[in-house]
This record gives structure tokens, sequence and C-alpha cells, in this order.
């Protein structure tokens, strides 16, 4: 599994208690870094960050994650732990796409798409799936080509737009499959009302192994975006994310080093491997 590109979920002081909550639900999951401010942890493994940012913002559906089980019964027992507390978005029911589905968010404010499917037809058990609406809506093309244009081993496996009367425009996506850096995302349109979209509560982490990888992506991201501190960044979907040096958590977890690491992080927009390396 290639955890370069992962999710980071903004929390409000309880990242480890919803560590502890999603590795009781699903396999081949553990907590592998925790501290007060950030806890990484894997799910069916699968890297992922909670950082303990304070209320400023919430996660919502604009980025959901849809989940691959085998069997009904699987689905089932997910979907009893996830839901309670949380609130139903569609119901586990039987659908044209799966004999057994549902969309929920969960009590942390991370939502769920779980489904019994084919495995070999998304190849990771887990997919963080983007939803376009409101002023996106009709952009998940073109987010998908800047995407699969911009990063390495990448590609566009499918987009399936809405048919006559199935509920939105001809011209929007209903479901695309795409592959960047050898991971699969997912993506729709919906222009129907909402009332969130992309912000920092759920946000793209990249680890680059080289400053000219940083630059990279730095400079593609923000060209029609915007820039921000820390190594973060929205692009001009609105979709955000942090560009980080693969060693950044080595750097910040030396207690010889880790002090004025922070001092640096907390000072660039755009990190410099060279600054942080010999802070």
């Amino acid at each position: 599994m290639n955890n370069n590109i992962h999710s980071c979920w903004w929390f409000d002081g309880n990242a480890k208690e919803a560590a502890d909550f999603y590795c009781s639900i699903f396999p081949e999951s553990k907590i592998t870094i925790d501290t007060p401010m950030v806890v990484n942890f894997e799910l069916w493994g699968q890297k992922f960050m909670g950082l303990n940012g304070g209320p400023m913002f919430t996660k919502n559906p604009s980025i959901s994650y849809f989940v691959v089980f085998d069997t009904t019964e699987e689905v089932d027992i997910a979907w009893t732990s996830l839901s309670e507390g949380g609130e139903v978005l569609m119901a586990l029911d039987t659908y044209p796409w799966s004999e057994k589905y549902g969309w929920l968010q969960d009590k942390f404010g991370v939502s769920w798409q779980l489904s019994v499917g084919d495995l070999k037809d998304t190849g990771q058990r887990i997919a963080p799936s983007l939803m376009f609406v409101r002023d996106k809506a009709g952009r998940a093309e073109a987010a998908i080509n800047l995407y699969t244009a911009l990063f390495e081993n990448s590609s566009v496996n499918g987009v399936q737009h809405y048919g006559e009367g199935e509920g939105d425009r001809p011209d929007l996506v209903k479901h695309a499959q795409f592959i960047i850096d050898g991971k699969t995302f997912m993506a729709m349109d919906s222009s129907g009302p909402h009332d969130f979209d992309f912000n920092e509560g759920i946000s793209l982490v990249v680890e680059c192994k080289t400053q000219e990888e940083i630059d990279k992506y730095w400079n593609a991201l923000t060209e029609r975006g915007e820039e921000s501190m820390c190594g973060w960044l929205k692009d001009e979907f609105g979709v955000s994310w942090q560009i980080i040096p693969a060693d950044l958590g080595k750097w910040m977890s030396d207690p010889e080093k880790s002090q004025r690491v922070m001092e640096k992080v907390m000072n660039l927009k755009k990190f410099n491997i060279e600054e942080l390396r010999n802070a």
C-alpha cells in the first residue's frame, strides 16, 4: 500500500479517542504515533493522521471514505459501530450498485460509504471520495485531470455521468474512479442544496522526499489556489493539502531539535527541507 498520500482529519482534542474507535472496527489497524497534537494510525493497512487542531474546523461529507467489504455481515457489523451516535445520510439497503450499501457520518464527523463489493474493482479497501458541491459542482472532471497529470503513477479508471432521470444534470459526474500516486480515489458532482463544502477539516497529506517534489506539488496546486501556513494550501477546487517532507515526523519527534523544527514549521508557508533538517 502506497501511503505517500494520506488523509488528515482535524479534531478538537479527541484524535486518540477517535483513532482507538476506528482501530477497533477495521482489520489490520493500529496506532503508530501518539502525541498530544498528532496521532498517526493505520486502518486496513492505510495511513491516516489525526490532528488536534482545536475547534476551528469540522469534518463534513464533501470528503467521505468508500469502504469495500466482502460480505453483507461485515457491512452490518461496521455499520452498527460507526452509526452509533452519528447520522445516516443514505439508509443501509440494497441498491443497483451493491447488494448492501449505506452512507453515514459518524460521531466524530467522518463520513463513510460502506458497501459489499469486489476488491479487484478498487484495489484498496478504503478509498477517499470527493464530492464537488455548490459552486464546485461540475468541476470533478477538471480536478481529476489536474491530479492525475500532476502525480506520477496516476490514471483515470472510469468516469460515469448522470443519465436521463437520474437526479442531476447529464454534464455532471455521477461516479468516477481514479488513481494518484498509486492510491485509489473516487469523485462525484452534486448540484443539490448542500450546507457544506471542502474545508480544512479533512486534508490530503503528500509526503515528499526532495525539495523538487515539494516545489512541484506546491506550485501546481497553488497556481489557481491559495497558500496557507505550515505547509498547508488550498487548490482551485477548495481541497486542502499539506505538502510536507517525508521525514518531518522524525524531526519533530527528536527531543534535541523538535522545538526548533516546530518554530520553523510555524513560520513557513511552503516547507524548505534543508531549513527543517538543519534546525
